[in-house]
């Protein structure tokens, strides 16, 4: 049955895109995409009508309007309109283009040919309405990490991507080398667009293992560990879940975290410290960023 979907635009100062990225998301839109309008930024967000009423919307714009005020900057122009599925299937694609990520990855849309002439990664994506396009902070930031952390082809790689989303930092690891990733989300959507990411990537499945779950999952399938752990969810759940992930680590294990805010990352270092974990390393960008973080 066709369901009807909210188109979500705002107009915004492009310094508010990651600010506005998170709102969306803890609002629950399935798929964002952007584009640049001379200097300023319009992002795009969908959301099923059955999610939200128009006074949520409304709520939603104000609270953007109160979180550009406090960083700074005039608040953006929200608007919104009800489209049926037909069109945002094809709507909010149309402004997803591939995106040139760290040094070695180039983030490409499904339904679009791939060039043959290009070094990089090239990472085929269809989300679906599952979290991971490349264009939010949080990810970029992630697969920046792990061109980092697998940049040495003699190291053995198994690891786990505990919230995998459509399976982007997944595959991102296995390009980079990982020998064998353990993927888990509990959204069972998420884990349908990772298998169709994973299918799209040619990776073989015993390579790749996607799963619906969480730490637990993947502590059953691999009792004695894992040598990366990457998370990309958000801080308060990252917190809830830093004794599990603790459970996953060998002696050597690494990890990558992110979804976090930048105000976030002291409370969430002083926990890893408790389980035994150093901070490595702190990226960031804009308001958000990510911790490396190694075993003490």
């Amino acid at each position: 049955m066709s369901i009807s979907w909210w188109e979500i635009s705002i107009l915004c100062h492009p310094n508010l895109e990651e600010s506005i990225f998170w709102r969306l998301d803890k609002f629950g839109c399935s798929g964002t995409a952007r584009e640049t309008k001379g200097k300023s930024c319009l992002i795009y967000a969908y959301l099923p009508k059955i999610k939200a009423k128009s006074l949520d919307l409304a709520a939603l714009s104000l609270w953007l309007q109160q979180d550009a005020l406090l960083l700074g900057f005039t608040p953006p122009l929200t608007r919104w309109k009800l489209i049926d599925d037909e069109d945002w299937a094809s709507s909010w694609k149309k402004h997803w283009q591939p995106t040139e990520v760290g040094d070695r990855f180039l983030i490409y849309p499904a339904w679009l040919t791939p060039p043959n002439d290009n070094e990089r990664f090239i990472l085929r994506l269809d989300p679906g309405a599952a979290f991971g396009t490349g264009t939010h902070a949080t990810t970029q930031l992630c697969l920046e990490s792990l061109e980092m952390r697998l940049s040495d082809p003699t190291q053995e790689k198994i690891i786990a991507d505990i919230g995998s989303g459509s399976g982007i930092l997944s595959i991102g690891a296995i390009l980079l080398g990982a020998n064998k990733v353990y993927a888990v989300d509990i959204d069972p959507l998420a884990v349908n667009a990772a298998r169709n990411n994973r299918h799209l990537n040619q990776i073989h499945p015993s390579t790749l293992v996607i799963n619906q779950g969480s730490v637990q999952e993947v502590l059953d399938l691999v009792p004695e560990g894992v040598d990366g752990i990457v998370c990309n969810i958000l801080a308060e759940v990252i917190i809830d879940l830093i004794p599990q992930l603790t459970a996953l680590a060998k002696p050597h294990t690494w990890g990558i975290l992110s979804g976090i805010l930048l105000e976030q990352s002291q409370a969430i270092a002083d926990i890893l410290e408790q389980y035994g974990w150093v901070v490595a390393a702190l990226w960031k960008q804009g308001e958000w960023c990510c911790i490396q973080i190694r075993r003490s």
